[in-house]
């Protein structure tokens, strides 16, 4: 796969290209629809699949105080699109220039700059300044830009509409196992494993403290089964995601008891997998109940099977 962030070389440009649009974020069932749909009729073709992203979300600079959170990050996004088998991804910065173009110049751009021959949305895709285009306006120019449109239906679950937003909320309400079914993944956040207080090893249960990215959604308080990646390997882990209000916390923390795990890791980076959610954080009247819960805790995610293979 191909990963470019403005132009293609000059032989892509000669084969015809059938790019999937959209900000792809979290590539839910939904996006992976249109990515599926755009590699089959590139093959179809003899052309290239070719997704056309951003970098950075749009609101970034539309309405910086209103951009979410991020449900995947560029590394992931990245991995999986090669999965999916797509030949090209075009990773756009969104700058205030590009925020100008028109509807119609941008889908000129595409059809002139990258030779596009079939443009795959969703039955809902706006696009151009101020979102002006529609599904509407790319039937209307068809012909003159002498491509061929597919709009994919809405992808369901449980009777609703799968979106970004709606796995958003599953994740911030805890409902890990939701967001997995709708994603087709486990939601996972990494990052760097940072020095805490350091109580876990006092008590037999040493804990690896990660950094905590506020542009990522946080998985509502309390205790996770998670599977954890490290060094290429994946490893079981109790991860509790709050305040340690046993030992009166302030600040927010995510830190994972990894089992059978002896490494000393600081300064490392680690994948975090959120599978399920195990029970909501408790304030224990002392350390000797805090100590019986984990026991119970570390029993539940040893009789867990691990989920995740290494992409």
């Amino acid at each position: 796969m191909k990963i470019v962030d403005d132009d293609i070389n000059k032989e892509d440009k000669k084969k015809p290209n059938y790019v999937a649009l959209g900000s792809f974020d979290g590539l839910h069932y939904g996006h992976l629809s249109l990515l599926r749909k755009t590699v089959e009729i590139s093959k179809k073709n003899n052309g290239n699949s070719m997704v056309f992203t951003y970098k950075n979300h749009p609101k970034t600079l539309i309405n910086p105080d209103k951009v979410p959170k991020l449900i995947m990050d560029i590394e992931t996004k990245i991995k999986c699109l090669e999965q999916e088998g797509i030949d090209i991804v075009v990773f756009k910065e969104f700058t205030k220039e590009f925020m100008q173009i028109g509807p119609e110049e941008f889908i000129k751009m595409l059809c002139e700059k990258y030779n596009v021959k079939g443009i795959v949305v969703g039955f809902n895709f706006k696009f151009g300044y101020r979102n002006l285009g529609d599904i509407n306006l790319l039937e209307s120019l068809k012909d003159k830009y002498g491509y061929e449109l597919f709009v994919m239906e809405p992808y369901t679950y449980k009777d609703d509409i799968i979106s970004s937003s709606r796995i958003r909320k599953a994740i911030s309400d805890g409902e890990v196992e939701e967001a997995f079914k709708m994603l087709s993944r486990y939601y996972s956040i990494k990052g760097e494993i940072i020095h805490g207080k350091k109580l876990g090893r006092t008590i037999g249960f040493p804990t690896a403290n990660l950094k905590v990215n506020y542009e990522n959604i946080i998985p509502k308080k309390g205790v996770y089964y998670t599977n954890v990646e490290y060094n290429n390997k994946i490893y079981k882990g109790i991860t509790s995601v709050g305040n340690n209000p046993t030992v009166n916390g302030k600040e927010l923390t995510i830190e994972t008891f990894i089992l059978d795990f002896k490494e000393t890791i600081y300064e490392k980076e680690i994948r975090l997998y959120f599978i399920n959610r195990m029970r909501d954080e408790i304030k224990f009247n002392n350390l000797d109940e805090l100590i019986n819960q984990l026991k119970k805790d570390e029993a539940y995610a040893k009789s867990r099977d691990i989920e995740i293979k290494i992409m």
